[in-house]
């Protein structure tokens, strides 16, 4: 047992964080030192007066927030109280002071990222399920041991707080997922990748450009734009146009592969002591996120299009205490790109009482939804052609045509997409969940218990008036707050409210009296 651990049991004093934290800090300033020596190199040693500047002011901005890191670890202090509270310290001159009760834990996640690792540390972050950054308070630098200590001390005190029984984990019954190499043939299959290419180009050339650097006229770039004039000048444009293509997924194959070892080697989903779900992944930045099951209130199953076609899919947790959007989103994976029986397996794993309600079959909605999604999906193709015929008629014909060929090239896509949209709608009510299914782009089958909806949202748009549609909107505290019925008819979805929570959604329908229908007699 460590100092610290002997001092936490026995309630007496504050803790510092773990000291070689300093070590990590002063760490910020080697981005500034290879930026320079990077500037250096690519300019031939004569970076110009305001290069400099911009690299004299990163050099500083690095120095400040390593000053700010090192006074944060020389001020923060903590202990646990023997009133089973936790209570956090920090400042210098503007001192702030946190006193959190056990009871109202929600979240312990530990990540430690490669410099972490390096020395040995974690950094503990508690979510106290707030709709802010406020809702959460954050422990970095704790050396690896003490972080699991107090992890472990604080879902022991939160159980006895809550008088509930003890419910350990199960470790020989092995996690309730684990990480399938074979899972690695999903990982291209999102537009991340791709995405990923441009986004840091983007970046990339927005630094240098703010550095009035011209990233065309830097040495390495204008060898490779020779050999490439060289190489392929004589070739048509459309087959450059095509190699420039292929280039761009081919990286983008690559970074969005090297993002899943990353962020999911190592994972594991298992059962925790407290009554906790945790998932563990992470091979350079390693993260363990816990959930409480008792504030888990259903699952989404999410199919990208590219995923979906090739039988692929990801599970996300609906449960509340998981903080804001941004927070929500990257806490409540339960799984990465897996094959789809392996998802339904885990959401039946992972729900109360072992149902499985992903694969129930599920009500159509009516035909008169379909014609929306046509409507949408010809103003898509309609829009994109014009942005090349209007410029067209001002500075050439073969805009014009090439706005004609495009449009013609989408009409059969985006068709076809609408009547998917339109196929993927669907909803169901079993004895403890309610079903909903839309999306195309990224299908989204969720499954939430009826008794954590605590209200019901009825939109409808002028369109949905005149086809007898309605979109519903089941509120509940968890997730994403709301989670929607789209375009169902008016009285199916009316009584799947009524089926779903009985009396809720009864008391604020307009009553249409008898005559007003049969007429006076």
């Amino acid at each position: 047992m460590s100092t610290a651990q002997g001092r936490l049991r026995s309630d007496t004093g504050w803790q510092r964080l773990n000291p070689r934290l300093l070590l990590v800090n002063l760490s910020v300033l080697a981005a500034p030192a290879a930026t320079c020596a990077a500037t250096f190199l690519l300019t031939g040693g004569d970076p110009g007066l305001q290069v400099l500047i911009a690299l004299g002011s990163f050099l500083l901005t690095g120095l400040v927030v390593a000053t700010l890191s090192v006074l944060r670890l020389l001020t923060t202090r903590y202990r646990l109280t023997g009133d089973d509270r936790l209570e956090v310290r920090t400042g210098l001159l503007l001192r702030g002071r946190r006193s959190v009760p056990v009871d109202r834990i929600r979240s312990i996640d530990l990540t430690a990222n490669p410099l972490h690792r390096l020395f040995g540390l974690t950094s503990l972050v508690i979510g106290t399920g707030g709709a802010t950054g406020a809702g959460s308070l954050s422990l970095d630098g704790l050396s690896t041991a003490d972080a699991a200590y107090v992890r472990t001390e604080l879902v022991e005190r939160r159980r006895r707080a809550a008088n509930g029984p003890h419910r350990a984990g199960h470790p020989d019954d092995g996690p309730l997922a684990a990480l399938d190499w074979a899972w690695l043939r999903y990982a291209p299959l999102t537009v991340w990748g791709v995405g990923g290419v441009f986004a840091a180009v983007g970046t990339a050339y927005r630094t240098l450009h703010e550095m009035k650097v011209d990233p065309l006229q830097l040495g390495p770039v204008k060898d490779l734009f020779a050999y490439v004039e060289a190489r392929f000048g004589s070739l048509p444009l459309w087959f450059g146009i095509l190699l420039a293509v292929l280039a761009v997924v081919a990286i983008g194959v690559v970074g969005s592969t090297a993002t899943f070892i990353e962020g999911w080697g190592g994972y594991r989903l298992e059962r925790a002591e407290g009554g906790l779900l945790r998932v563990r992944r992470g091979l350079l930045i390693t993260r363990s996120v816990s959930l409480e099951e008792s504030r888990l209130r259903g699952v989404e199953l999410a199919e990208p299009m590219l995923l979906r076609l090739a039988g692929g899919a990801r599970l996300n947790a609906v449960a509340s205490g998981l903080g804001d959007a941004e927070e929500n989103r990257s806490r409540s994976r339960l799984t990465p790109p897996v094959p789809l029986a392996e998802a339904h397996r885990v959401a039946v794993e992972v729900l109360p009482g072992r149902v499985p309600p992903l694969t129930r079959a599920l009500v159509p909605h009516p035909r008169a939804a379909l014609p929306r999604r046509v409507r949408r999906a010809l103003a898509v193709v309609v829009l994109t052609a014009l942005l090349l015929i209007v410029p067209g008629l001002w500075l050439s014909s073969a805009l014009v045509h090439a706005g004609w060929i495009t449009g013609l090239v989408l009409l059969p896509f985006a068709l076809a997409h609408a009547y998917d949209a339109w196929r993927s709608l669907g909803h169901a009510v079993d004895s403890r969940y309610l079903i909903s299914r839309s999306g195309t782009f990224v299908r989204r089958t969720v499954a939430l218990q009826r008794d954590g909806i605590i209200g019901w949202s009825v939109s409808r748009s002028p369109a949905q008036r005149r086809a007898g549609l309605l979109t519903l909107a089941a509120t509940t505290a968890a997730g994403t707050g709301s989670y929607r019925v789209r375009d169902v008819g008016v009285s199916t979805g009316l009584a799947l409210a009524e089926e779903a929570v009985p009396e809720l959604l009864a008391p604020f329908l307009e009553r249409v009296p008898v005559e007003s229908r049969t007429g006076a007699r």
